[in-house]
């Protein structure tokens, strides 16, 4: 099912919508070395499913290794919002905490894509692991 959020950095500089593809059954993490150090939760768009109502221009871009990736930044609060995918450039993976009404902490599983043996690189796409939340009261 395809749904609309509304969406924004920390600081509200950068405000977005975006339209998911399959709404937060998309939801996971990669273990790359840059993911792992980053440590999000990301949920699919295609390319055309985020329109921006402010603060584009307030965004930095970060790209390492292959520079396929590309990795964007608030550049007032230093919040990742989205990131176009190396594993498929049709899509972005858009920052789940960015998400109004939204956390990370909603989803009891997610799972954890392996990166660092990346398919773009030749090796079969496969899950390195699940991460799980729950609640301590």
């Amino acid at each position: 099912m395809t749904e609309t959020h509304d969406a924004s950095c920390h600081c509200g500089s950068v405000t977005f919508r975006v339209r998911l593809s399959e709404d937060l059954a998309s939801a996971r993490r990669c273990d790359c070395s840059y993911c792992a150090m980053r440590g999000a939760v990301a949920v699919s768009a295609s390319l055309d499913g985020i329109t921006f109502l402010a603060g584009e221009d307030n965004l930095t871009l970060y790209t390492f290794n292959t520079g396929t990736a590309k990795h964007y930044f608030c550049k007032t609060c230093g919040i990742y919002t989205h990131h176009q995918r190396r594993s498929n450039p049709n899509q972005f993976g858009v920052n789940l905490a960015c998400l109004k009404g939204h956390s990370p902490f909603d989803l009891a599983e997610v799972p954890v894509h392996d990166g660092r043996a990346h398919p773009s690189d030749g090796q079969p796409a496969r899950l390195a692991g699940v991460l799980r939340y729950e609640t301590s009261s």
